[in-house]
């Protein structure tokens, strides 16, 4: 499982024109899921994303996490973060997860994670054609993969 996250001021989701969901202070968190992760790689990816110290404390060091600073999460689907490019210009998909398993992993995601934070997740609406829009804040963008835990 992949996320790509960015620390943001601003973040919402449209779909069809309209605003699907929007955050203010957060994290816009896009997250992709490869055909082999389990529930494990989305409670390891929780746990990092609730406690990851990101946000600036009162000296303007990245000290402190989602939680202290009250921040949203606005969660949204991307299987193309398990692009495979190797081969040729045009990329390939075929190591993210089919629909139906990356759905049901996505929601099992936002739930465990509005658990373990304790904070207000939103999301996109899976599988719809989206447009995100941010303002990331730093910039702070980080890529985190269950299966490369660094």
């Amino acid at each position: 499982m992949r996320a790509f996250l960015q620390r943001t001021t601003e973040a919402f989701v449209e779909v069809n024109g309209s605003v699907h969901s929007q955050i203010g202070t957060g994290m816009l968190v896009l997250l992709g899921v490869e055909h082999e992760d389990t529930e494990e790689d989305a409670d390891w990816l929780c746990q990092k994303l609730t406690k990851l110290r990101i946000f600036p404390d009162d000296e303007g060091v990245m000290n402190r996490s989602i939680q202290d600073v009250q921040g949203d999460f606005l969660v949204v689907s991307q299987f193309t973060l398990f692009a495979s490019y190797k081969k040729g210009n045009r990329p390939s998909y075929i190591k993210s997860a089919k629909p139906d398993h990356a759905q049901s992993l996505y929601e099992y995601f936002l739930d465990k994670l509005w658990h373990v934070s304790d904070r207000p997740v939103k999301s996109g609406s899976f599988g719809a054609d989206m447009r995100v829009k941010l303002i990331n804040d730093g910039p702070v963008t980080i890529l985190m993969d269950s299966k490369n835990k660094e």
